[in-house]
């Protein structure tokens, strides 16, 4: 199993029970994300950190095209 398709399970897995738990799923992600992002920060550098999270908040539509794709 990749990578990506180990955090992928794993995500399914936790939100799952944070709505079994009774927790709202936009707020479950909103705190898995910091949890994620804080635990970054002691792998990686604050500036590696924030780039990669500005390419993401930039990337966010699934219906844009990009210069760099092909059509």
């Amino acid at each position: 199993m990749s990578v990506h398709a180990l955090a992928k399970h794993d995500l399914q897995r936790s939100l799952s029970a944070a709505q079994a738990a009774g927790h709202e799923p936009a707020l479950y992600l909103r705190a898995l994300l910091s949890a994620v992002v804080e635990c970054s920060k002691q792998e990686r550098s604050a500036a590696d950190l924030a780039q990669e999270l500005q390419f993401l908040a930039e990337n966010l539509d699934d219906g844009r095209d990009y210069g760099f794709m092909r059509p």
